[in-house]
């Protein structure tokens, strides 16, 4: 009989972290929606002139295969088919003189278009 004991298990890292600022905003977002949301859905999709873009929407439900992690007290969905683009993804939130806005600080976007709204994105390599 083995009596070694067992190895704690390690925890998973996450593939999206949320600065202390993107926190804060997304749990006044969310005590603002009085529970009819779940949490925040972020993903990627194609389009825009460098071929990808970034999306945040409310969560009302969870979807099949969707990664559900939580970071800082605010639940994050992820598409399965985004999860490769958004691995290692730190979203910050920035307010500036004329406005504020939501940034994904990915270091898996190669590249991005002079507008900002989209980007190219290399999926992260298989760990």
């Amino acid at each position: 009989m083995d009596t070694k004991p067992a190895r704690p298990r390690r925890e998973r890292p996450k593939p999206v972290k949320l600065t202390d600022a993107a926190a804060a905003r997304l749990q006044e977002i969310m005590a603002d929606a009085e529970g009819k949301y779940l949490g925040v859905r972020v993903g990627v999709t194609n389009g825009g002139c460098a071929g990808m873009s970034y999306t945040m929407a409310y969560a009302e439900d969870t979807k099949p295969h969707e990664e559900v992690m939580e970071d800082r007290g605010v639940k994050i969905f992820i598409d399965p088919k985004a999860i490769l683009f958004l691995i290692g993804t730190e979203l910050d939130f920035v307010q500036e003189k004329f406005g504020a806005r939501f940034v994904f600080n990915n270091p898996n976007q190669t590249a991005a278009c002079g507008c900002g709204e989209s980007v190219s994105i290399t999926p992260a390599a298989a760990q």
